[in-house]
């Protein structure tokens, strides 16, 4: 048995850079994404009758925050197999500046301003998943007791740039014009880049991974193939019923909408490969070590974490489109903008890290009740559930004609924030923790991924809250659409929480940091 190593390191030294560049691309981001909404239906989306422009500017939102998470997935399997991940998030770094450069450029160009979003969506989505496992790259078993204060810190400076944007970003919007709003944000982001690159000779440079025989995706073919006299392949029907589904609802592209059907086909295949996998897993022993196997079996355990988070992604990302469309027609000061509402949000993270871990934390460890990464997610996706049943109510005042002033959404705020804090944070260090070596990025990509399916899940409701016969059910209900979504997101996130919480009880937590150190790059 080998000695355990003591926690003596030191904290790592090119630890500022990094969290300096995600300080600066955070602001680059939340900034243009914060007025992303206001903005379309005030100025792009004008050529539109006024009744359907804020559904569109609904619509292109959450498109867009898909598009952010769901090209993790190229940027972890660049990184994880090809570039490393400093060389892939400095290159895509650069293409980040490119789409905010297209925003300032093109405010009143539909396809040039959609150009920047999705340079934007490439860029910041690739490089979503390495920034945070790169932090923990810097880390081994002497100090990795250390890197949840990094990963807190990591967070909480993503929500300064985050405040800072939502402060000011509004106010450039409304006094100096989109040019100015989306091109400040872009001198931010090349800024972080330069950053980022000025850290490049004292960060630990972990290598790609090489080809692997006993890869995640090899050892998962060898499972559904796999072949034993006398028995059927009862996973390889699962994983093909799948493959048909998804077939299905690309086909339905043209009802759906390409974006819709392309989720729900990735959704499909990630969903019933993962269970057809995990039936017959045991018939890749021989073919592969046992290790490789064990290693699959870790990963779709944690890949089932991720789907029961997807709920709170969906009422999280629309505190930049509904509650911003809610707080427009509240009663509020003529000198404040519904956007800069959210600048909330961040101010409160700043404030609940620092309290969660000096005296929260304490205090229920004191009583005897420790709060594990995985209980912190369940109570964070509980108050998700509550924040979504107080922004009903408040929908519900304003539907019966009272009055409500923009204070009101303070609670939920306070509510939905503290889900945020409990969710998100603890799954950056979560997510790399229990990932095993040769998946850092890929598995961070997978993290990032469900948020585009919980956005996903907005757009299916948008969708089908314009079926006649939901409206009808809708109209009987006594509520307003706006109202009935938010309850039933509300529900939603509720049995999400608690389905989270039965399977929080049988997972056996595992910790895949580093064995050793490694040298810094020369």
């Amino acid at each position: 048995m080998s000695q355990a190593v003591p926690n003596t390191g030191r904290m790592p030294r090119q630890i500022p850079f990094i969290i300096a560049n995600e300080a600066c691309e955070r602001f680059s981001f939340y900034g243009m994404r914060n007025v992303l909404t206001p903005f379309l239906i005030s100025t792009l989306l004008l050529f539109m009758p006024a009744a359907e422009r804020t559904g569109a500017a609904k619509e292109v939102f959450h498109t867009f925050v898909i598009g952010v998470y769901f090209f993790p997935l190229l940027g972890g399997w660049l990184a994880d197999r090809f570039f490393g991940k400093y060389n892939t998030v400095l290159w895509l770094s650069l293409v980040y500046c490119m789409g905010h450069a297209c925003l300032a450029m093109f405010d009143n160009n539909v396809k040039g301003f959609y150009t920047g979003l999705f340079l934007i969506a490439l860029g910041s989505g690739g490089i979503k998943p390495l920034v945070a496992s790169f932090v923990g790259d810097q880390f081994d078993e002497s100090n990795k007791h250390k890197a949840k204060l990094v990963f807190d810190a990591f967070y909480w400076s993503i929500n300064l740039g985050s405040f800072a944007a939502s402060v000011l970003i509004p106010i450039l919007l409304r006094d100096r014009g989109p040019a100015v709003a989306f091109g400040v944000p872009g001198v931010l982001m090349f800024i972080a880049t330069v950053v980022f690159w000025l850290g490049n000779k004292k960060y630990v440079h972990v290598a790609p991974a090489a080809p692997n025989p006993d890869s995640f995706t090899r050892v998962a073919r060898s499972a559904l193939l796999a072949v034993k006299p006398g028995q059927s392949r009862p996973g390889l029907n699962v994983a093909i019923l799948g493959a048909a589904g998804a077939f299905a609802s690309l086909c339905m592209a043209p009802q759906w909408g390409f974006v819709i059907a392309a989720c729900c086909a990735l959704v499909l295949l990630l969903a019933f490969g993962g269970l057809g996998t995990a039936m017959q897993l045991e018939r890749a022993r021989g073919i592969h070590p046992d290790h490789a196997v064990e290693g699959v079996r870790a990963v779709l355990r944690i890949l089932i974490v991720f789907a029961l988070v997807t709920p709170f992604w969906s009422l999280f990302d629309q505190k930049a489109s509904t509650w911003v469309v809610q707080a427009g027609a509240m009663d509020k000061p003529s000198w404040f903008l519904p956007a800069q509402m959210q600048a909330l949000n961040p101010a409160l993270v700043m404030l609940l890290i620092p309290l969660n871990n000096m005296l929260l934390f304490p205090l229920l460890r004191r009583l005897g009740w420790e709060m594990t990464a995985l209980r912190r997610m369940t109570a964070g996706i509980a108050f998700s559930a509550l924040a979504w049943i107080v922004i009903g109510a408040i929908q519900v005042s304003m539907d019966g004609g009272a009055g409500m002033s923009i204070v009101w959404q303070i609670l939920p705020y306070i509510l939905l924030t503290l889900g945020e804090v409990l969710v998100s944070a603890t799954g950056l260090e979560f997510a790399y923790s229990q990932a095993p070596a040769s998946m850092k990025g890929a598995i961070m990509s997978f993290w990032c991924l469900s948020t585009t399916v919980g956005n996903l899940w907005v757009l299916i409701a948008n969708a089908g809250v314009k079926n006649p016969a939901v409206e009808a059910y809708i109209h009987g209900s006594g509520l307003s659409v706006t109202a009935f979504q938010m309850f039933f997101f509300a529900a939603f996130a509720a049995v999400a929480a608690l389905a989270f919480g039965l399977y929080a009880r049988s997972y056996r937590m595992v910790d895949n940091y580093r064995d050793e150190a490694l040298p810094v790059a020369a």
